[in-house]
C-alpha cells in the first residue's frame, strides 16, 4: 500500500518480519541460538536463515581452500551447515559461534579428503617449483580486490601435504597440536609442513602478484 507521500508504506506481517530479520542479524551468538530453537520449536525459519546467511559464506571459502575444487567445496558446505544446524543444540559457547562452525567444517572437510585422497603427497618428494603440473593460470586480478578469490587460486597449487596444515593453521587457527592430531602426523611434522606451506605460498604469490601477501 501507499503511503501519504506516495512513497511505500510496509506495515503489517511483512513489516514485522522485517524486523524480526533486522533483530536477528545483530543478535550475538548464544542470542541467535537460542532464537533459533525458539524458532524449530514454533515452525520459524527466520533465524534458520540468519545462521545460514551468517556462516555458509566463509564456511563454502574455507571449504574450497582445503579441497580446492569450487562444486565439491559448495556441496561440502552445504552438508556442514545442515550438520551445524542440528547440532546447535551442544554449542555451549567456550568459543565463538564462528569458530565453533568451522570445527565441524573442518572435520568434514578432512573426513571428505580422506575418503578421496586417502594418501597424501610426500612432502620431500615433491618440489613445486619445478613440477608444471602443479602451476596454473592466474584465476584473479589482484588489482580487482578480490583478495579471497586470489588467496583461492595460490593455495590451488599447494599440494594437500603443505595447503591443508596451512590452512588449519592460519585460517582457522588451529594449534599445532590440533593439526598433528587432525591428521595423524606428529607435532613436528605439523610445524614443517606449515613452515613450508607458508613459503611456497608466499614464494607463489610474491611471483604472480609481484608483491609479498
Amino acid at each position: 500500500m501507499k503511503g501519504p507521500d506516495g512513497d511505500s508504506d510496509v506495515t503489517g506481517p511483512e513489516a514485522g518480519r522485517s524486523e524480526e530479520i533486522a533483530r536477528l542479524r545483530s543478535a550475538s551468538d548464544a542470542e541467535l541460538v537460542l532464537a533459533v530453537a525458539e524458532g524449530a520449536a514454533r515452525g520459524d525459519a527466520r533465524a534458520a536463515d540468519v545462521f545460514v546467511e551468517r556462516h555458509a559464506g566463509h564456511i563454502r571459502a574455507n571449504c574450497e581452500f582445503i579441497v580446492r575444487d569450487p562444486e565439491t567445496a559448495r556441496d561440502l558446505a552445504q552438508e556442514v551447515m545442515v550438520k551445524a544446524y542440528f547440532a546447535l543444540t551442544s554449542y555451549q559457547g567456550q568459543a565463538s559461534l564462528r569458530t565453533w562452525v568451522r570445527r565441524i567444517k573442518v572435520n568434514h572437510c578432512l573426513n571428505h579428503m580422506a575418503r578421496h585422497s586417502p594418501t597424501l603427497v610426500d612432502v620431500e618428494a615433491t618440489s613445486l617449483r619445478g613440477d608444471h603440473a602443479l602451476r596454473v593460470e592466474p584465476r584473479v586480478d589482484i588489482e580487482a580486490g578480490d583478495r579471497q578469490a586470489a588467496v583461492a587460486a595460490v593455495l590451488t597449487e599447494l599440494t594437500d601435504t603443505l595447503r591443508i596444515p596451512l590452512v588449519l593453521r592460519d585460517v582457522d587457527g588451529y594449534s599445532y597440536a590440533e593439526i598433528a592430531e587432525s591428521l595423524h602426523i606428529k607435532t613436528s611434522a605439523a610445524k614443517m609442513r606449515v613452515k613450508r606451506g607458508r613459503e611456497q605460498f608466499r614464494q607463489i604469490w610474491t611471483d604472480r602478484f609481484g608483491e609479498e601477501p
